[in-house]
């Protein structure tokens, strides 16, 4: 088996954490509503998806 032949610095390991966040949904505004919602999503609000209603909200 592969063994790590030294140990990985401080700073090492946080360069590569540093990339590990979570990042902002891009949302959209439903045409409909104008609320905020997913891009490609029905609308939780109205229920509507590319102009037909899906869900009877």
């Amino acid at each position: 088996m592969a063994n790590p032949k030294r140990r990985w610095s401080k700073a090492r390991t946080g360069k590569r954490r540093s990339q590990w966040k979570l990042s902002v949904p891009g949302l959209a505004r439903c045409p409909k509503c104008h609320t905020f919602k997913l891009p490609h999503r029905v609308c939780k609000e109205c229920g509507y998806y590319d102009g037909k209603e899906i869900i009877k909200v």
